[in-house]
């Protein structure tokens, strides 16, 4: 009987470029002069309310604009939707309305036809 040669299978591994991430106390070395961060701090606008003596924080300019974008979408959303899906409802009311119509006529045919005989 002949003998079938059976090799191991063998596979391509895909090899990634390793990930080189820097120490978090890494400092630049002696007489090295390097560019520093600097962080900025803006400060949140307030208004002070004179009555209560409060300041009341108001929101930075970035988030009114993405609020106001988001609410504009939603108003317009809702209002091209809003008949497009009357009009299916009151197609799909009417189709559902035929066929409950018709069951009842078929019903009550097979209740007279029942008594008849």
């Amino acid at each position: 009987m002949p003998s079938i040669p059976l090799e191991p299978p063998t596979a391509d591994m895909p090899v990634f470029p390793p990930i080189v991430i820097p120490p978090s106390n890494l400092v630049a070395p002696k007489g090295v002069e390097g560019k520093e961060k600097e962080e900025v701090q803006t400060e949140q606008p307030k208004v002070k309310l004179p009555v209560i003596d409060i300041d009341l924080p108001l929101p930075t300019t970035e988030i009114v604009a993405t609020a106001t974008y988001a609410a504009v979408a939603a108003v317009a959303t809702t209002t091209l939707a809003t008949p497009l899906f009357g009009k299916i409802k009151k197609q799909i009311q009417k189709f559902l309305q035929k066929k409950v119509d018709k069951w009842t006529q078929n019903r009550q045919k097979k209740k007279r036809d029942s008594s008849v005989n």
